[in-house]
């Protein structure tokens, strides 16, 4: 770990209240080291998360894909728990970290748009107009946003060495 997880102490009033409404997470304790940047970049976050136009499941998908592409198993891990809750199966789930090719259209498309994300930061003609056919441009938008985010926290994670939090599942085996 090079960044070290803080702990209460090490909190301002504000921090407390945040991290305590966050449960605590390793990743917001590692961040707290800096709560300027940790407030602000949750502004972001919570759109991405829970302001995007993007339904629940596909947006978990995107997101842990993102984790598996990117190579962070901590950020895998979490959203392993909120994909389980937005309608994706175990099965499904650990699917997202292969090369499987037997997903639906639909599906098959934003998987394919996060791969090109990840790996080129930009879409080719193709997978946009493709995109396109299925979601609105503010769709487009918040999946662009989405694996910007998420590789943006697995770079941050990955280079921190921010540990699991207890209990949680990460890569598949």
């Amino acid at each position: 770990m090079r960044i070290p997880l803080t702990d209460e102490a090490d909190w301002d009033e504000r921090t407390r209240k945040t991290l305590d409404q966050l449960q605590r997470l390793n990743i917001f304790r590692a961040l707290a080291h800096h709560p300027e940047l940790l407030h602000r970049w949750l502004v972001f976050g919570r759109h991405v998360l829970g302001g995007s136009t993007l339904p629940a499941r596909e947006r978990e998908l995107v997101i842990l894909r993102t984790g598996w592409r990117c190579g962070s198993e901590y950020e895998f891990a979490q959203h392993r728990v909120l994909g389980r809750r937005s309608g994706l199966t175990d099965a499904e789930i650990d699917k997202i970290a292969s090369d499987a090719d037997d997903w639906a259209a639909r599906d098959t498309v934003l998987l394919q748009a996060t791969d090109q994300l990840v790996a080129d930061h930009r879409l080719d003609e193709e997978l946009w107009k493709a995109l396109s056919q299925e979601w609105s441009r503010q769709q487009v938008m918040d999946l662009v946003f989405a694996v910007g985010q998420y590789t943006l926290v697995s770079t941050a994670l990955n280079t921190f060495q921010v540990p699991l939090d207890e209990g949680l599942q990460g890569f598949p085996s």
